[in-house]
């Protein structure tokens, strides 16, 4: 029964460390598959109408401030 028990306690502590990573894969997983839908979409949408199309976003950048630990 010892021995039983050993090998539960290892397997549980092993899906225990192995569980992020397996959720981290599971969530990059669905965010490529997203990706590629959207990217297949705008393909075949071909381009949008200079009227009625939306402007790009321009956002101004921050200046770089410099860390604590690069000082």
């Amino acid at each position: 029964m010892n021995t039983f028990l050993n090998y539960l306690v290892v397997a549980s502590l092993f899906a225990l460390v192995a569980a992020p990573a397996v959720v981290g894969l599971a969530r990059e997983r669905r965010i490529d598959r997203e990706l590629r839908e959207a990217e297949r979409m705008a393909r075949t949408a071909g381009p949008p109408e200079t009227e009625g199309a939306a402007q790009p976003v321009t956002a101004a950048r921050r200046p770089y401030l410099r860390s604590w630990a690069r000082i």
